[in-house]
């Protein structure tokens, strides 16, 4: 059997889009989405997806190996479950996006954008997950959806977890601990990334996964995973959730930086590190007249980008919580 992400990479329809094995039946529904029905009821539904940003491959590499497991029957899954690579078109040049970037697009964002390969993938990924949840009844939805960051940060591995009204399954939050996140980002309002779109449609307990830096395939040292990629594991398979020695650093959003001209200046190294400090009264970033300051006593930068199309966000600010 040919593997799911050589046949995602190489634009490959599969000869046979449903088998199965004694574990359960697979489904291939599209180009980079799989689904896995195990033949065992089961009240959970989970949706794992990597491959949003086509140069963050670490997560890929590390989920397609257990991926092909299951399709082979050398492994079974404890959960109805669907498999997403995102945007195959970048996975294949290893660059972020090859229009727009597709995390700002979900939620019918995409509307507001002219056609392109990004714009038209959200629109079918809507639908497929739309048909995932709707075919299911289960208790328990979560999404994963595993990325790596642009940038070096203090916290190497962590969470952002969308703007939800509802508080946060205590269960999903003990497992992303165990994972080895060190850090939650918790937003505040809504945006488009494709885990809001699922915590919000479909009241998915889900979760941004941030898992150290893009690199291209094969310059990934896996071994950094190992406690996300044994903590993913036994979720799949069903066991229990341990407890975490140490909780991760919990933070909130405080600002937005958006870049709303040609003019924007974002006053920080190109290097800056992701959960870098700045005291109260710095001046963070500038867009004409429009300046960003520090507001609370101590904030702390994520995702800093300048380089960002106009209108989007060019950077967070946190604070500790």
């Amino acid at each position: 059997m040919v593997s799911f992400l050589t046949q995602t990479l190489v634009g490959q329809r599969p000869s046979v889009t449903t088998g199965g094995n004694s574990h359960g039946v697979w489904q291939w529904w599209e180009e980079g989405v799989l689904t896995f029905t195990p033949h065992k009821a089961v009240d959970q539904a989970l949706l794992l997806s990597t491959g949003i940003h086509g140069n963050e491959t670490a997560p890929v590499e590390l989920l397609m190996p257990w991926v092909d497991n299951l399709l082979s029957g050398k492994t079974g899954v404890a959960w109805r479950l669907m498999v997403v690579l995102g945007n195959p078109a970048a996975l294949r040049e290893q660059r972020r996006y090859v229009h727009t970037d597709i995390n700002r697009l979900f939620g019918g964002r995409w509307r507001q954008h002219p056609d392109s390969t990004e714009r038209e993938r959200v629109q079918i990924l809507e639908q497929m997950v739309h048909r995932f949840w709707h075919a299911g009844a289960e208790s328990r939805r979560w999404h994963l959806d595993m990325h790596t960051a642009i940038r070096d940060s203090f916290h190497p591995r962590f969470g952002v977890l969308p703007f939800r009204a509802d508080t946060y399954d205590t269960e999903f939050l003990r497992w992303l601990g165990s994972a080895g996140l060190e850090a939650l980002v918790f937003h505040q309002q809504p945006a488009g990334t494709f885990s809001h779109f699922t915590s919000e449609r479909f009241n998915a307990s889900s979760c941004t996964l941030e898992l150290g830096k893009a690199r291209p395939f094969g310059d990934n040292d896996l071994t950094a995973f190992t406690e996300t990629h044994h903590a993913l594991e036994a979720l799949l398979a069903g066991a229990p959730i341990p407890d975490v020695a140490t909780e991760p650093q919990r933070y909130r959003v405080t600002q937005q930086m958006i870049r709303q001209s040609p003019d924007f200046i974002l006053h920080m190294a190109e290097d800056t590190w992701n959960f870098t400090p700045f005291m109260k009264g710095t001046c963070l970033a500038e867009d004409g007249v429009r300046q960003n300051c520090v507001e609370k006593e101590e904030e702390y930068v994520l995702f800093p980008n300048p380089n960002v199309a106009l209108g989007l966000r060019a950077g967070l600010m946190l604070e500790k919580i």
